[in-house]
């Protein structure tokens, strides 16, 4: 069995000694000092060749001399370097850091990220010790904490077991393998460096006073036994309100809780805009929203949840976001939750109206805002969609309105209570909410005239979409430019042929000047066989006018970029991608690429990182849930790689294909994309096209100065050219971070928007 392989720690292993640091990216080295250079920097050191496994200590002495560091260890597995088995090391003093793990599976090499950005930095002892199991245990069920800090809890240390068996290694806190590296600490960081604060509350109060239209915000509240304490703080939320034009409207569901009608009674008699109906019968929650919603005089409904809390400035910037765009129909806002001890954590910054990732979660969840005119049209919350009742109606008002008038506050306004048996703890507490989502989006499938299968995506409460092709599918052009590079040429086309199961389609091969005997024999044998065309382009080397070469060559209604170090993983891959491209509003497809060793090399393009764009989700394990199940939802996205990305040929000639002017080879994708987008298409990615993309996983920076120059030129071109669409991607929180691509929360970079 491969967890009786490898051997357990006997002695330190001092990672600072030669021969150990095997590969760096991002990094410089002059003499003892390190230098970050880049917005992912890492050092691999070796272990063992047979591996290490077993409970250790990674113990880290480092001197900042600039910048901030933040240091993260990850132990290599079967599937590589992946966010789930890494930890940010906890520091028990000035300059040390330390952290414990259990290896279950052996692990043969060790990562070391010492920062988020740009620092300078001198290490001064990186040791990994064998640790006693005991010690790993009493960690571990404090959740990482120091005695005294965290209660024990051994149900931890089950869950840490099971991490380390189903992940191969697991560290001594359960955050190490959240699903966003900016929870815990960086989240602390950010409420108090940008969050809404009381000295805030005099402009705030200021900009409403100004405002010449304050609508009333109706506030719907169903009650059914709610704990006392949960009750007066949800209720005690809206009263506190900043902004005054709005009324709650409580309707208790029958309760037999004692405690319930005084308390809302006593409510009721200190304030006036608090409006009460006791149900006679229990209807559940669809029929008591209902009848909350009977009680609304408002032309505005904010729907909050019995034990929920909203934020002291929710209404207010609802009211200020309505002054701002007066037709906006639906408003959601960022949310997250907060634990039985009032902590605050896991918080939600959420895209713009993203209507792909939409079909998969509902993701408006809280708070979200509708017109009442618009309820009184959709007829209402219906009691057949108990669980999931606000996903039937956001979908039946979606379908009424124009996506325009979908409007998105990037701020957190809701407090999302996790206690036991809720949802915002556990997902898939209550099953039969999921049924009825799964219900709700079948009905609005039907009457959207939309034609496809709905599939659970597997271990989640979300769904995806097949949508289904016309008969007969149309053909697609698939495009391989190549230069000699026989064995990826080889792999790739035959990985396309042996588990490719759409068709039809016609492969492409563009020979961009190939020399090699054995590449040009290969290209021959293909031609001859009628498994490819080769078409030559032998000018030099440009990545745009290559592919606009080919598609205008090309006979398929569709055309999908494929590089030639691709390898195709899944069978339905190009059904898959050409069922999206062929929705009526869909540009560009983008699919889901590894590293060889299963880490992600593309989740779609995020604008902004890195000056111009960067990849979403850059290393995560090939099974990783990703930020609120961004790699594992269909969704759209700002851009796609061209290394595999399928597009209607009619749309390509649209925008007048690749720029091969001014990006012969880098950002032609990006700037493609762009282009598609300003014409009113939207781009999406799957990740249920997967492949794997042999792209140099360590690649160093190119010292030719003459390409250096060249990219430089291109860097400035986009910039030029996209500087509004560069500054603020709609689909990538204005919270989250440009120096990584792995969804963590910015905390010292310039606000993109206000928080």
């Amino acid at each position: 069995m491969n967890w009786l392989r490898g051997k357990t720690l006997a002695a330190p292993i001092n990672l600072l000694e030669a021969n150990r640091a095997v590969a760096a990216h991002d990094i410089q080295r002059k003499d003892d000092v390190w230098r970050a250079v880049g917005f992912d920097p890492f050092i691999v050191y070796d272990l063992d060749q047979r591996g290490i496994r077993g409970p250790v200590a990674v113990e880290l002495e480092i001197e900042a001399l600039e910048g901030q560091i933040e240091p993260r260890v990850y132990f290599q597995t079967s599937a590589g370097f992946s966010q789930q088995v890494s930890a940010l090391l906890r520091r028990p003093g000035s300059g040390m850091y330390k952290v414990f793990a259990y290896i279950w599976k052996p692990s043969r090499q060790l990562r070391l990220d010492p920062a988020e950005g740009p620092c300078v930095f001198r290490l001064r002892r990186f040791t990994l010790k064998p640790a006693p199991l005991a010690t790993f245990a009493a960690r571990a069920m404090r959740d990482g904490a120091n005695a005294g800090e965290e209660k024990p809890d051994v149900r931890r240390l089950f869950k840490a077991s099971r991490r380390a068996m189903r992940l191969g290694a697991a560290f001594e806190t359960g955050r190490s393998s959240q699903r966003n590296r900016g929870e815990g600490a960086r989240y602390v960081a950010w409420i108090a460096a940008r969050d809404f604060a009381p000295d805030g509350l005099a402009v705030l109060q200021g900009r409403i006073a100004a405002l010449s239209h304050t609508p009333k915000i109706s506030v719907l509240m169903p009650v059914y036994n709610t704990p006392a304490k949960l009750l007066d703080a949800a209720i005690g939320s809206v009263t506190s309100q900043v902004y005054p034009n709005w009324e709650l409207c409580i309707a208790d569901d029958c309760s037999t809780a004692p405690w319930i009608r005084p308390a809302l009674e006593a409510w009721r008699a200190r304030e006036p805009r608090i409006k009460i109906c006791f149900r006679e019968r229990n209807g559940h929650i669809a029929a008591a929203t209902n009848s909350a919603f009977a009680l609304a005089t408002g032309s505005h409904i904010a729907l909050l949840d019995h034990d929920d809390v909203l934020r002291p400035h929710a209404l207010a910037e609802v009211a200020l976001a309505l002054a701002e765009h007066p037709h906006a129909q639906i408003i959601y806002s960022d949310e997250d939750k907060i634990d039985a001890s009032g902590k605050r954590y896991d918080p939600y910054f959420k895209p713009d109206w993203n209507p792909e990732l939409f079909l998969g979660q509902n993701y408006f969840n809280h708070l979200t805002v509708h017109t009442a005119a618009n309820i009184v049209k959709a007829g209402g919350w219906r009691e057949a969609f108990n669980g999931s009742q606000d996903y039937d109606i956001n979908l039946r008002i979606v379908e009424m309105i124009d996506p325009a008038s979908i409007l998105h506050i990037p701020k957190i306004l809701y407090h999302w209570r996790a206690t036991e048996g809720s949802v915002a703890l556990k997902p898939g507490e209550k099953n039969y909410a999921v049924v009825n989502a799964r219900k709700a989006l079948a009905g609005h499938m039907e009457r959207s005239g939309i034609a496809g299968e709905i599939t659970e995506v597997p271990a989640t409460t979300w769904y995806r979409i097949r949508y289904a092709l016309p008969d007969p599918p149309p053909k697609v052009s698939l495009i391989i430019p190549t230069h000699n590079g026989l064995d990826l040429l080889r792999t790739c086309v035959s990985s396309i042929m042996a588990r490719t199961r759409y068709a039809p389609y016609e492969i492409l091969i563009i020979d961009n000047n190939s020399d090699d005997p054995h590449a040009l024999a290969y290209m021959a044998e293909l031609a001859a066989s009628g498994t490819a065309r080769i078409l030559r382009y032998p000018h030099p080397f440009n990545y745009s006018a290559i592919n606009n070469f080919a598609v205008a060559e090309a006979r398929g209604e569709l055309v999908g970029l494929i590089n030639n170090d691709i390898e195709v993983i899944s069978p339905d891959w190009l059904g898959e991608m050409a069922s999206l491209a062929l929705r009526p509003k869909t540009g560009c497809v983008g699919a889901k690429l590894y590293y060889p060793n299963e880490t992600v090399q593309h989740a779609g393009v995020i604008l902004g990182i890195g000056g111009v764009a960067g990849h979403s989700h850059k290393h995560a394990g090939r099974n990783a849930d990703g930020y609120f199940g961004r790699l594992r939802l269909v969704q759209n996205i700002a851009a796609v790689t061209a290394a595999c990305l399928v597009v209607r040929k009619s749309i390509y000639r649209e925008v007048g294909g690749f720029d091969e002017t001014h990006l012969k080879i880098a950002f032609n994708d990006v700037d493609f994309c762009l282009k598609v987008a300003a014409r009113g298409y939207r781009n999406a990615w799957t990740p249920f096209a997967e492949m794997y993309h042999r792209e140099s996983i360590s690649r160093g920076t190119d010292d030719d100065p003459r390409k250096q120059a060249r990219f430089r030129g291109e860097v400035l071109y986009m910039l030029d050219r996209w500087k509004a669409e560069l500054a603020v991607d709609p689909y990538y929180s204005p919270h989250l971070t440009l120096r990584r691509e792995d969804f963590s929360i910015a905390i010292d970079e310039p606000v993109r928007q206000p928080a």
